[in-house]
């Protein structure tokens, strides 16, 4: 009989994506690592994998993040699948679990694409009862990411961020925020990537999302993809660094799909994320210590002020924290790649 885990909240802390390239590292090294998320279907049946993050999980807080339950099909949820998904969760009893605003099934038909949905009533009526059966199923709150899209709906009759607010509001369920995915979205469709953080009901925001992606120019566009290929670049820790102060430290996950990189370069995302929310945090306390009319907020500059600075930032994470959105952040030109579906 396999072993059930005990509960075991994920922290708030910056953790890593488990990989198959790195699980026999993590096995003999245990590196520091706030906690690992790993990708439901990957361990949904028997295999060495399984067998080994059954070991990583005596020593790491987990998150169990789905990418097949497709949530927009007006087909309901497949029965199987998500009967695995029960099964995995209570064997591993992950501190977060996680789905995307996303379908990828139809009549029987998978697409390994997660693709966008027409935000609408209509819709939300699909994705509400889908996200309630989820979370009967598992009895427990699921987090729900946010898409990053290409094309858009034209005859949508709400934006993405009204969208889950209401998700939230009829489920309860929380809430993904893949800071990464918003940067994209925003670029290739053209919105406000903070205004779209601010309007999300921070309270229900359980997990950050951080990735690198690519850009390509499409017939003299610039075109972002979501290819979780390399480094968080710029923009995407200047918007995470509004996010947190926005709403506060959350779990955040270093997220790297293609071309992985060696082990450390993730723990080493990992550690710039943690000091980024901890330098984030320092100033937000020398805020309320010296609430003097000097102390207003520098945006965008952190910097220590008083003795105790070897528990504070370290000058290079003050000088990240000044980094500004990329020209892609507010690129006018970006235009949409499609209109309509």
């Amino acid at each position: 009989m396999s072993k059930i885990y005990p509960s075991n909240p994920v922290p708030t802390a910056a953790g890593i994506g488990l990989r198959s390239q790195h699980i026999g590292e993590m096995l003999s090294r245990r590196p520091s690592a706030g906690w690992l998320e790993v990708h439901a279907e990957n361990y949904m049946g028997g295999s060495a994998a399984v067998d080994a993050l059954e070991r990583l999980r005596e020593n790491y807080p987990l998150s169990v993040h789905g990418v097949g339950l497709s949530l927009g099909s007006s087909s309901g949820l497949d029965g199987d699948h998500l009967e695995r998904m029960r099964k995995l969760c209570l064997r591993f009893q992950p501190g977060l679990v996680s789905e995307h605003l996303a379908w990828s099934a139809a009549d029987g038909a998978y697409l390994n694409d997660l693709l966008p949905l027409r935000y609408d009533a209509e819709a939300l009526a699909i994705v509400s009862a889908n996200v309630s059966r989820l979370q009967d199923t598992l009895q427990r709150r699921v987090y729900i990411e946010n898409l990053s899209a290409y094309v858009a709906f034209e005859d949508s009759t709400m934006t993405e961020a009204e969208f889950l607010v209401e998700l939230v509001r009829l489920t309860g369920c929380g809430l993904l925020l893949d800071i990464n995915n918003v940067h994209v979205s925003a670029c290739n469709l053209g919105f406000d990537s903070k205004a779209f953080i601010d309007q999300l009901p921070a309270c229900a925001i359980g997990e950050i999302h951080l990735a690198g992606h690519a850009i390509n120019e499409v017939e003299g566009d610039i075109v972002l993809i979501d290819d979780h290929g390399s480094r968080v670049p710029p923009a995407v820790w200047s918007l995470y660094a509004h996010a947190i102060r926005k709403i506060g430290p959350r779990p955040t996950l270093i997220e790297w799909d293609t071309d992985v990189p060696a082990l450390d370069v993730l723990l080493g995302e990992a550690m710039w994320a943690d000091m980024l929310a901890q330098s984030i945090a320092f100033e937000d306390r020398m805020l309320a210590e010296r609430p003097t009319p000097q102390s207003t907020r520098f945006e965008g500059m952190i910097l220590p002020l008083r003795a105790d600075n070897r528990t504070g930032p370290m000058p290079a994470l003050a000088a990240l924290a000044t980094i500004k959105p990329s020209v892609f952040a507010n690129h006018s030109g970006a235009r949409r790649v499609g209109h309509a579906l």
